[in-house]
């Protein structure tokens, strides 16, 4: 055991007194003040080792205090962050949607392109292009037109396009169309699409019209109709826009000249509803029986009394049905209110992201007949209104439109009307839609009165974009054969 007395060393301060228990009983009471400077070993195993220990502790303060220290250590507190310094700040995930940053979203207007216009409707600026026949830059398509320049239609067009589209979905048929008609053609994007202004809106606002419901946009419609100038216009609507389409031609027959429905996303009837009193079925309800003479027949007592209870019975059935209709109703407003408020959430604004990321550019790929021939510019094209601020909250704004208006029971739906439309109308779709199945837009065809139905060959979902050239073909042909002069008639026939 190792027994130090008095000041040993003098290196940078004096090592403490150190004595055993047993070397003090041995040798006698070590006190303070005594540096006889001598040490004592015994012949303990771990006296060697101690003095290891020691020399090693006083190198490593050594080597310590030798050391800078820090930069970012002050003199108070060693090791703590002085009040100058500052933190590098941490780095953020960046975020994105189907490759478009979501950290640098702008306004709609900054993403406007040259030829791009605005036009306000109740506080929402509505994103327009408008071309005319007389503008002949583009002439990718023109030799597709017979005839275009020795005979006009004179009507404007106006196009609507579907979910999740906008006015770039037109983009290649614009021009040709203008010369064809004669006239303009204007194709704007629906609220929540586009490049249109996103707002948001509370369902307790009565004073104005939801943006994004189906009624905003068929008065758009008409708007832009008489922005044109015209009296008549025909409408030419793509998936969910043929439903805005044959919306505004009940709203307002007089202003639409013609329909063009093209993969229209309507559910039609599989059969024709039937008028109550057709063909006078139901006007001798409630009379007396009369023979094959016309002579009044003599009445049972005993099916009186039986044909009363069964009237007894069918009022209660009636009751009982509108008590179940009722309560329908108020679970319906219920439901729909507890999906409203969760459409409302930060989580489904999650979920749209998520959504969008995941399966945006596979929808648009898989609109189309081959995958492989949509291009770089397509994509930029679907993906463009991702970086305008606000387009999520937009999309669940319109789908909550959507709900409510499917709930609503203000009207008959458009759906259920398709045989009182009297216009010209064709219906376009492609062999291979797989969003709406030819046999929905042929459907349509069948309920709509001298509807002309025309399928193009390997074709998707979007035949104004995948064959472009076919689709303006067979518009021309309709429109020729119901608004051209008799010789062209002739010769589409």
């Amino acid at each position: 055991m190792l027994v130090m007395q008095g000041d040993c060393f003098n290196g940078g301060g004096s090592i403490a007194r150190l004595a055993s228990p047993a070397s003090v009983g041995a040798h006698g009471t070590l006190q303070s003040g005594q540096c006889r400077g001598s040490i004592q070993f015994r012949s303990d195993p771990s006296a060697s080792h101690l003095l290891r220990s020691a020399a090693f502790s006083r190198g490593l303060c050594a080597r310590r205090l030798a050391a800078p220290p820090p930069a970012f250590a002050s003199a108070e507190f060693p090791g703590s962050v002085p009040d100058g310094a500052e933190m590098p700040p941490p780095r953020r995930r960046r975020r994105s949607v189907a490759g478009i940053d979501q950290d640098g979203l702008l306004d709609p207007d900054a993403l406007a392109d040259p030829d791009s216009s605005f036009y306000e409707i109740n506080g929402i600026r509505l994103h327009h292009k408008v071309c005319t026949h007389e503008d002949s830059s583009d002439q990718s398509l023109d030799l597709v037109i017979s005839n275009a320049d020795q005979s006009i239609i004179g009507l404007p067009i106006v196009l609507l396009h579907g979910f999740g589209a906008s006015i770039f979905s037109w983009s290649r048929i614009m021009r040709p169309l203008a010369r064809i008609a004669g006239a303009k053609v204007l194709a704007f994007d629906r609220p929540a699409f586009g490049l249109t202004s996103r707002t948001s809106w509370s369902g307790d606002d009565t004073k104005t019209l939801n943006p994004y419901s189906m009624a905003f946009s068929v008065m758009a419609t008409l708007a832009f109709i008489d922005q044109l100038g015209a009296e008549k216009t025909i409408l030419v609507g793509h998936s969910s826009g043929c439903l805005v389409a044959v919306d505004a031609y009940f709203e307002a027959p007089e202003r639409v000249a013609a329909l063009v429905l093209v993969a229209p996303a309507i559910f039609a009837p599989v059969f024709r509803r039937k008028s109550v009193q057709e063909n006078g079925v139901g006007e001798q309800e409630g009379q007396k029986q009369k023979d094959s003479n016309g002579v009044n027949l003599p009445t049972n007592p005993l099916n009186r009394i039986l044909g009363e209870f069964l009237e007894l019975c069918m009022w209660i059935a009636g009751l009982v049905v509108n008590m179940i209709r009722a309560i329908g109703r108020m679970f319906r407003s219920l439901y729909s209110r507890a999906v409203v408020a969760i459409l409302r959430s930060s989580v489904a604004v999650m979920l749209v992201r998520l959504i969008m990321d995941k399966y945006g550019i596979l929808a648009v790929r898989n609109a189309w007949y081959d995958p492989s021939k949509v291009t770089d510019h397509v994509i930029q094209g679907y993906t463009k209104p991702l970086r305008s601020r606000g387009w999520e909250m937009a999309l669940l704004e319109y789908t909550i439109a959507m709900i409510t208006d499917s709930t609503s029971t203000s009207g008959v739906p458009a759906s259920q009307r398709l045989s009182e439309i009297s216009c010209p109308v064709l219906v376009v779709t492609g062999d291979t839609d797989r969003l709406v199945p030819s046999w929905i837009s042929e459907r349509v065809a069948r309920s709509i009165p001298g509807a002309t139905f025309e399928v193009i060959k390997n074709c998707g979902h979007l035949p104004q974009e995948e064959r472009a050239e076919e689709f303006v073909c067979v518009v021309e042909r309709f429109l020729r054969r119901a608004f051209g002069t008799p010789n062209e008639q002739e010769q589409v026939f």
